[in-house]
C-alpha cells in the first residue's frame, strides 16, 4: 500500500469506530455511489476513515442496490494531528460558500465557522450541505478528518467568547493591517481567519475588531478580492508559511 497506484479507488468517510473485523453499514447515499454509479462489487477493496480511528483497509462484504458492509482488514494509517487552523467566514451565494467549505476542507481548515455579520445575505446556511461537500473533498483530498463545522453564530457573540489562546486575523480590506506574511512569521500558534460579507463590515464592526485583545487586522495585498478568493488565498499564505505545507 505504499504506493498510491496500489491504493483502491474507493474512499469513505464513515462515522463508525473502525477495528479489524469490525463491520461498518454504509449510509443509504453510500451504496448508491458504490452499486449505481461506481458500479463496484462485492470483495472490492475500499479505504476508510472516520477521523479518529486513522485509515484503514476494508473490503466489502456485502454490496446490493439497497444494503452494503465493510469490513476492516488493517490500518494503512494512524490518525495524525492536523492544523489547528480556523476560518470563520460570513455566509455568501450558494455555490460559492459551498465551493469554500470544499477548498478549506482541502487546505486542512479544522473549523469552519460561519460568522453572521450586518451586511451578511444568505443568513440562512444548510449545514447539511456544507457537510456533504466537506465529506466528498476530505474522501478526495486523503485527509484523515473532517472540519468542525460550528453553527452559524453573530459577529458580536463571537467576540465575547472569543479564545485568549487564538489569534484572531481579520481580513482587513481597507489595507491598514499587515501584510499576512509577516502576521504569521514566526512560532506556530493555533490561528482563526475572519473573512467578511460581500459587502463588507460596517464602521461599528470595524471598531469593535480594532478594540478587540486577540484580532489582528491583516492585508492580502493591494487588490480587493471576493470573499471565497480572500478565504482561500488566506489559508493558502497560513499554511505555506506556518501550517503543514513545509513538511
Amino acid at each position: 500500500m505504499s504506493n498510491r497506484d496500489d491504493r483502491p479507488r474507493l474512499r469513505l468517510y464513515v462515522e463508525a469506530p473502525l477495528a479489524e473485523g469490525a463491520d461498518v453499514a454504509l449510509a443509504r447515499p453510500q451504496v448508491h455511489y458504490l452499486a449505481t454509479v461506481m458500479r463496484a462489487r462485492p470483495g472490492e477493496s475500499v479505504v476508510l476513515f472516520n477521523g479518529r480511528d486513522g485509515e484503514w483497509l476494508a473490503r466489502l462484504a456485502v454490496l446490493s442496490r439497497h444494503e452494503a458492509v465493510a469490513r476492516p482488514d488493517s490500518q494503512i494509517r494512524p490518525q495524525t494531528p492536523e492544523p489547528d487552523l480556523w476560518l470563520l467566514a460570513a455566509p455568501i451565494k450558494r455555490a460559492r460558500i459551498d465551493w469554500v467549505a470544499e477548498k478549506a476542507t482541502e487546505l486542512g481548515v479544522s473549523r469552519l465557522w460561519p460568522v453572521i455579520t450586518r451586511r451578511t445575505q444568505a443568513e440562512r446556511v444548510n449545514l447539511d450541505r456544507l457537510h456533504a461537500h466537506m465529506v466528498e473533498a476530505a474522501e478526495q483530498c486523503e485527509r484523515l478528518s473532517l472540519p468542525e463545522l460550528a453553527e452559524p453564530t453573530a459577529l458580536p457573540r463571537i467576540l465575547a467568547d472569543w479564545p485568549a489562546e487564538r489569534a484572531l486575523l481579520f481580513l482587513d480590506e481597507s489595507g491598514n493591517g499587515r501584510p499576512l506574511a509577516e502576521a504569521v512569521a514566526g512560532p506556530a500558534a493555533p490561528l482563526a481567519v475572519l473573512v467578511g460579507p460581500e459587502g463588507g463590515f460596517t464602521p461599528d464592526e470595524r471598531d469593535m475588531l480594532a478594540a478587540h485583545p486577540h484580532v489582528r487586522p491583516v492585508t492580502l495585498g493591494p487588490r480587493i478580492l471576493r470573499a471565497e478568493t480572500a478565504s482561500i488565498a488566506a489559508l493558502a499564505v497560513i499554511q505555506a508559511l506556518a501550517g503543514d505545507w513545509r513538511g
